[in-house]
């Protein structure tokens, strides 16, 4: 291995931009900006009840309830290590519905609407069992909400065919990242 010194340079002006970057991470993580963190679950908590999301909201598309269900547990199978069951006696106990699906214009062109916003809104309750040993996250109640835009040219059954699978993506990592991860 040869080691050549650029003229005008030296042997640190390649391992500058490397120290930069640690220092960059080290001030981000002290200064809680961002966290590396993913999921954070106790050793202690071994199962999770996750119910059904029912739809309690005034517009309602009638796949969104089973399919946010379904991908949230498997979500869950997927990353992390807790076993899911049916019983009332899982450490942790997901509930939650739609409690928002609206309609609003959000562009206007020419004095006529060209961009309409579907705002969904999921209320989530987390309960955890294992409060009286003040073992992982306490229990809480959260809204989680998404806007999600499209042509008003469109109606809203047209604009729901192209929704509906990033609705249930991106409502679903929400709801994860509020349950395990305290966005």
């Amino acid at each position: 291995m040869t080691l050549t010194i650029k003229p005008g340079g030296n042997f640190f002006s390649g391992i500058r931009p490397a120290i930069l970057l640690v220092v960059f991470f080290i001030c981000m993580g002290s200064c809680k900006i961002y966290s590396f963190k993913d999921v954070s679950i106790p050793p202690q908590v071994k199962t999770i009840r996750i119910g059904f999301i029912e739809n309690r909201a005034r517009i309602v598309d009638p796949t969104l309830s089973p399919q946010l269900t379904d991908k949230l547990k498997q979500k869950v199978n997927s990353q992390t290590k807790l076993t899911q069951v049916q019983s009332d006696d899982a450490d942790y106990d997901v509930t939650a519905y739609i409690s928002d699906y609206t309609v609003s214009t959000s562009g206007v062109s020419n004095q006529t609407a060209s961009t309409n916003r579907l705002t969904v809104s999921v209320h989530i309750s987390l309960k955890n069992r294992l409060n009286d040993q003040k073992l992982g996250t306490p229990d809480f109640e959260a809204d989680v909400s998404r806007n999600f835009e499209f042509s008003a040219s469109q109606t809203l059954n047209d604009a729901q065919a192209t929704l509906t699978p990033m609705i249930v993506s991106d409502m679903t990592d929400d709801i994860f990242n509020r349950l395990f991860s305290n966005w």
